[in-house]
């Protein structure tokens, strides 16, 4: 999948400055987003993803035009920090309403597909029951399920471990990393570094709304060229056992 990020700009009412001048022109299969809360993964996420326009600047995906296009917004899936489940529907229900009602399926097939998800993802003990009644690893799994329900060409992740306990982290994480594992290319915003590390082929680190550097996992975390990215990391390390 071919991304295209030219001349990117982010501003709110003229004034606070999310993102400057993104620029990136790659072929990705798996990306993290790292750096520190603030410096505007979840901002850059969300024009991705069509969920925003963007101040100035564009975004392409195989060169389909991001802004206000329905079409786009449709071969994306988006999951959140907190999920986002319908709070009144069953897990099953909140897999089969997009399907039906924003990708056209029926409600036989979307059943067919929601039931498919949860048997795979060892979910299907959970499919009527309502979001207050899973732990937060469930719902981020079945969100999760959710937004890869439709076969979408790209999945964006925003921090989707980041409200959970270590236990739950670990179920989440591995379902994404065998998502990209069967070749679906996600871009996830984290500060689960083993996860960058390891599962991710490539690496952004967001500072100031900037990309400050770029590349293959390995070479990001390993040698980093910038002092801020060394900072970055050996304060993330610094309690690790």
């Amino acid at each position: 999948m071919r991304l295209e990020i030219r001349n990117l700009r982010k501003d709110y009412n003229g004034a606070t400055e999310v993102l400057k001048n993104i620029n990136l022109y790659d072929e990705i299969t798996t990306i993290a987003l790292i750096g520190s809360s603030g410096c505007g993964k979840s901002t850059l996420l969300r024009i991705i993803g069509g969920l925003i326009p963007a101040t100035s600047g564009e975004v392409l995906l195989d060169g389909e035009l991001a802004a206000d296009n329905d079409k786009y917004r449709k071969n994306i899936g988006f999951v959140f920090q907190t999920g986002g489940l319908f709070s009144h529907l069953s897990a099953l229900d909140n897999i089969m309403l997009p399907l039906i009602k924003a990708h056209g399926f029926s409600e036989e097939r979307a059943k067919f597909r929601a039931d498919e998800l949860l048997l795979r993802f060892g979910l299907e003990s959970e499919a009527h029951k309502k979001p207050m009644q899973l732990s937060g690893g469930q719902k981020q799994r079945i969100s999760i399920a959710r937004a890869v329900a439709p076969k979408p060409k790209l999945l964006l992740l925003d921090e989707p471990t980041s409200a959970l306990d270590p236990e739950f982290t670990t179920d989440v994480l591995d379902m994404i990393k065998e998502l990209g594992e069967e070749k679906l290319s996600f871009i996830i915003a984290t500060h689960e570094m083993g996860f960058a590390l390891h599962a991710c082929d490539k690496a952004a680190f967001l500072d100031n709304g900037e990309i400050a550097e770029y590349g293959r996992s390995k070479d990001v975390f390993k040698n980093p060229k910038t002092r801020k990215l060394s900072l970055f990391l050996s304060k993330l390390l610094e309690w690790k056992v």
